[in-house]
């Protein structure tokens, strides 16, 4: 730096000026050592998880609910077959499927994320990290999940959805399970992406492959436990 770019003090002067503003903690800058540290946190807690599986839905699900039973049911069977459980750490289907993992004697993961209508982690998280960033929230769910169960849910749970099915189109995860709980709630939305999507060219026929979809927990945990055998039959030894 020259001429009017030379600062009139120190960055030591700055550090150690009592009498500062602090808007300094609210710039760019600053957000992206937060961000890191997110990322330093979940990486840090869940590296050692062991095999995962990311459990998705509604968080307007209603306890005693059916779909809430779902939930509780596909987390129990999950456990029985290996798996940790991971999901958003909220209300409703999270917490089905945080309940359902917690008392089967599994690992029930809560990744929960900062907002204004949601409060904390449900009762059910045995291991928790809260996240600012969606962004960062969502690496973790990929990163240390061997795949996706989704219950029906509204626009959070069509955001993971497609942010999974994108990076397995673009190739950024390889072989990653998607299995899609209730033929009834799902099937029109795989209908218009194998009609109306297809057509256009937008998609091909191999990304609506890649959905698997299911009515009972059973079945989504035994397509789960069969694709991930499959791909690690296929991986070189």
């Amino acid at each position: 730096m020259r001429g009017k770019y030379l600062p009139a003090t120190t960055t030591d002067q700055r550090l150690l000026d009592k009498d500062q503003d602090t808007d300094w903690v609210h710039t760019d800058p600053w957000r992206v050592m937060r961000i890191q540290a997110e990322f330093v946190e979940g990486f840090g807690t869940l590296a050692e998880l062991g095999p995962a599986i990311s459990v998705f839905g509604s968080a307007r699900l209603k306890h005693g609910s059916d779909l809430y039973a779902m939930g509780e049911e596909v987390a129990r069977l999950l456990v029985d077959a290996g798996y940790a459980v991971i999901t958003g750490g909220g209300p409703g289907a999270m917490e089905a499927a945080n309940k359902g993992a917690h008392e089967a004697g599994g690992t029930s993961v809560g990744l929960g994320i900062e907002l204004p209508f949601e409060s904390g982690l449900n009762d059910y998280v045995d291991l928790g990290v809260n996240f600012r960033y969606f962004f960062v929230r969502k690496t973790m769910f990929v990163k240390y999940a061997q795949g996706y169960v989704v219950l029906p849910g509204g626009f959070g749970t069509l955001d993971e959805l497609f942010e999974a099915l994108t990076l397995a189109q673009t190739q950024k995860v390889t072989s990653f399970p998607v299995v899609l709980i209730g033929r009834s709630f799902w099937e029109p939305m795989i209908e218009w992406l194998g009609t109306t999507v297809l057509e256009h060219g937008m998609i091909a026929a191999s990304d609506v492959a890649r959905l698997q979809v299911v009515d009972t927990a059973a079945e989504a945990v035994q397509a789960i436990v069969k694709e991930n055998a499959v791909i690690a039959a296929s991986r070189p030894e």
